[in-house]
């Protein structure tokens, strides 16, 4: 019995090394290490923390009458392209902001089946997803999102959804606003219930 115990987990060391190896020759470095939440702090560090850790998933449990706060990376980027799944049940609402300014909305919006300025993969109050491809509440969905200069891309499970997207100004609920500088990530934590995993960014020159 032990032994298959420990043979299992070295495979799962395995696979994990391997995926490591591979975002590190594709240029992408993890965001989150899948064990603490070392590299991020509290947007409000007096706010109720709602984050936690498990089992490789970022998990906010924020909603109803429980206020979470944003979670932001220590670090600032400038041009990158970040890669992240997330789960956001039905009727749930997130974002994640590129540079802490601009949002792509995260919201439980499968059983609508349409898009909208304020939808799942929006660039938020600004535009709508090309495509509906959400996903129901129970699935984890696939974002890669790009940022150079005051453009916006975003691969939404697998569709492109938003191709050179002109954001030359905070969507709401950003951190500053100075659009042309450096900026962390910024995960929403003050709405509703969403997990996060193998968050990855490429710096671009």
């Amino acid at each position: 019995m032990k032994s298959r115990l420990l043979v299992g987990l070295v495979l799962v060391a395995c696979v994990v090394t391997r995926a490591n190896a591979a975002n590190e020759k594709d240029g992408f470095r993890p965001l989150f290490n899948g064990k603490d939440l070392s590299g991020w702090h509290l947007r409000n560090p007096d706010g109720h923390n709602s984050w936690t850790v498990e089992d490789g998933v970022l998990k906010n449990t924020a909603g109803g009458d429980v206020h979470g706060t944003d979670l932001v990376t220590d670090k600032e980027f400038r041009d990158f392209t970040v890669r992240y799944e997330y789960l956001v049940p039905d009727k749930s609402n997130s974002g994640f902001y590129l540079r802490g300014r601009h949002e792509i909305q995260i919201l439980g919006d499968h059983e609508k089946g349409a898009t909208a300025n304020n939808g799942n993969g929006a660039i938020y109050s600004l535009k709508a997803p090309d495509k509906f491809v959400s996903r129901p509440g129970d699935e984890w969905q696939t974002a890669e999102a790009t940022i150079r200069g005051d453009k916006i891309s975003l691969v939404l499970n697998g569709v492109t959804v938003h191709e050179q997207v002109t954001c030359d100004k905070p969507t709401g609920g950003e951190l500053d606003g100075e659009v042309d500088q450096p900026g962390p990530i910024l995960l929403q934590g003050d709405h509703g219930t969403v997990w996060f995993k193998n968050i990855r960014i490429k710096e671009l020159e």
